[in-house]
């Protein structure tokens, strides 16, 4: 439970005790004076989890268990050793009819299937140090051969 559910929580129950009204309680808990009274009313059904949210801590796209499961033990065979997280989501899309994208790779990795590797990168362009003095850069052609047509001096 939050710091502001057991807030909520003690302001509801000065309210069970008939301290302070449902309006009084609605105006410091910033809500209506109906929710006050059907948080009341559920506060001696349920307890103290009236003011915790119903839903807190599920979710509408969770994966079931046994699909993770079974995709776990589909996977562990040997016809699957090597597969990597792509391609193992798509055969068990098509072969065994569960549709999982990303997922697949964490329960990979948690089941010890698969190890991510690091990218290595590629050093495309090495900067080098400014020069001490200007032209020193030029390139000479110091070969006995007319490489430039007559065009420069030649050696």
């Amino acid at each position: 439970m939050t710091q502001t559910d057991q807030e909520r929580l003690v302001a509801l129950k000065k309210a069970a005790d008939k301290k302070i009204t449902p309006r009084q309680n609605a105006a410091e808990l910033k809500i209506s004076a109906r929710q006050v009274r059907r948080m009341l009313s559920r506060l001696k059904l349920v307890g103290d989890k009236t003011v915790v949210h119903g839903l807190r801590g599920r979710s509408n796209r969770r994966l079931r268990e046994e699909d993770q499961q079974k995709a776990i033990e589909v996977l562990s065979t040997k016809d699957y050793k090597g597969f990597g997280p792509t391609l193992a989501s798509e055969y068990l899309a098509k072969k065994h009819a569960i549709v999982v994208m990303e997922t697949v790779r964490k329960w990979m990795k948690a089941a010890g299937l698969w190890r991510s590797h690091k990218q290595k990168v590629v050093e495309i362009h090495m900067w080098r140090e400014r020069r001490e003095r200007y032209g020193e850069l030029v390139q000479r052609d110091t070969s006995t051969h007319d490489w430039l047509e007559g065009r420069g001096d030649s050696a």
